[in-house]
């Protein structure tokens, strides 16, 4: 099991989230967290002050996954996060030695749902259009 945090720009969540739910990643955390990687410092005024703003609003995502899920987890984030520019955010993997489900009591990978990307898409689908698929 890994717990996996990624941080990205906020205008790319939702094709993050898309791409998560396509994977079969379906639980997951987020966080609007502010922080400086290797961009620039923006000066901006106000009312005839200079500003210098050192940090960007960017989100925190954190999942925890078992580990047939975890490479396919890395690929859709790069996939949606990437823009090519400075910026774009970090994935990291720390390994998880333990997770339980309150509500069961139900320990490690099976406190963990498992949800194949078919079962997301068909219950999206079932959602979104009111319809069922075979």
């Amino acid at each position: 099991m890994k717990l996996i945090t990624c941080i990205v720009r906020p205008e790319r969540l939702h094709a993050v989230k898309e791409a998560l739910f396509q994977v079969g990643v379906t639980g997951m955390t987020l966080e609007r967290v502010s922080g400086h990687g290797g961009e620039q410092e923006v000066v901006e005024h106000y009312r005839g002050s200079a500003l210098v703003l050192e940090f960007r609003d960017k989100v925190k995502i954190e999942m925890a996954v078992s580990e047939p899920f975890v490479e396919a987890t890395i690929q859709a984030i790069l996939s949606a996060a990437r823009t090519g520019e400075v910026g774009d955010g970090k994935i990291f993997v720390q390994p998880l030695d333990r997770v339980v489900r309150i509500r069961t009591g139900e320990r490690d990978v099976e406190a963990l749902t498992p949800v194949t990307a078919d079962e997301v898409q068909s219950r999206h689908y079932t959602e979104v259009w009111g319809a069922t698929t075979k």
